[in-house]
């Protein structure tokens, strides 16, 4: 897969077949898209072209709005669609500027002029230019005009629930994790760094690894403990992470940490990946650190037991 950064410099494409969106997360409905694309491209000896947009539009147009949070990063975007066969991923640019486009400004000067499509696939709901005002009907109505091919993708459902961006998020964060992860259609994950911390874990007979997040943006699910997969340095491991404050000792501070299942190797500085397979209970005070430590090794039975399973 190509990435096009800049709009000043794209290839001509051939039989364009474009889709457009933010593709947060690039979940189940993002992924029937996708295989309509390749299915249309296929069709007319065309190339396949995503475009994204970066940074996400709600922080540009509500910029101290602080409750935007990522299901993926543009690398991580990046990374799962490549798995797709895409052609090409062009990342625009997404100002306040462009935001102000008329939806005919934005059908004629950006996708018609830019990207000359033979056929423009969109979701349902699919909405563009200033305050949203193009969408299916304007495509309708000028499809014939400039000579593009149109296809709209209807709701895909998943246990009768809208797939979207939106559901995943809110599932992350009440710890609904199996339905995240079935509506992403892959386990939900993070990247980050291992940083030092106070080293409490490892007193208490549970060393952990600190992660540090690569993109503040990213969601952090609800605080709790999770069996997960760990991978670093390419190698995979089973592990039980806790995201919280360490109330047991009055913490105030959010931390995700992971206990890597039978492992004994310094990684501080080391990239990590943590993929979230089923939540475990809530983070909780304990009345004793004797309290916390039996239940720590619940927790880590458990989380072998779900990281065992077929």
């Amino acid at each position: 897969m190509q990435v096009h950064r800049d709009l000043q410099h794209l290839p001509v494409f051939r039989n364009a077949v474009i889709t457009i969106g933010t593709f947060d997360g690039v979940h189940t409905g993002h992924q029937y898209i996708l295989r309509q694309l390749q299915e249309a491209a296929a069709a007319c000896n065309g190339e396949t072209v995503i475009i994204t947009f970066d940074p996400h539009p709600r922080e540009v147009l509500a910029p101290h709005d602080k409750s935007v949070h990522l299901l993926t990063t543009l690398d991580e975007k990046i990374h799962l669609l490549e798995k797709f066969g895409i052609h090409h991923l062009v990342v625009v640019p997404f100002t306040k500027t462009f935001s102000e486009l008329s939806a005919t400004a934005y059908l004629e000067d950006f996708l018609i002029s830019t990207f000359r499509p033979h056929t423009i696939i969109i979701g349902y709901d699919h909405r563009f230019g200033h305050n949203r005002e193009g969408g299916l009907e304007l495509l309708e109505a000028e499809q014939q005009r400039y000579g593009f091919r149109l296809l709209e993708i209807p709701q895909q459902v998943v246990h009768d629930l809208t797939v979207s961006s939106t559901k995943i998020r809110k599932s992350l964060q009440e710890g609904a994790t199996a339905l995240a992860d079935e509506l992403l259609g892959y386990p939900y994950f993070i990247n980050g760094t291992v940083v030092h911390g106070d080293k409490m874990g490892r007193k208490l007979g549970f060393p952990t690894a600190n992660i540090q997040l690569h993109d503040r943006r990213k969601l952090i699910p609800a605080q709790g403990v999770y069996a997960v997969t760990v991978s670093v340095g390419g190698q995979w491991h089973k592990g039980a992470l806790n995201i919280g404050t360490r109330p047991t000792f009055n913490g105030s501070e959010l931390r995700i940490e992971v206990f890597i299942l039978d492992f004994d190797t310094e990684i501080y500085g080391e990239a990590i990946r943590v993929d979230f397979l089923e939540y475990i209970r809530s983070d909780k005070k304990f009345d004793s650190v004797e309290a916390l430590v039996q239940q720590m090794k619940d927790d880590v039975h458990q989380a072998r037991t779900i990281t065992s399973r077929p």
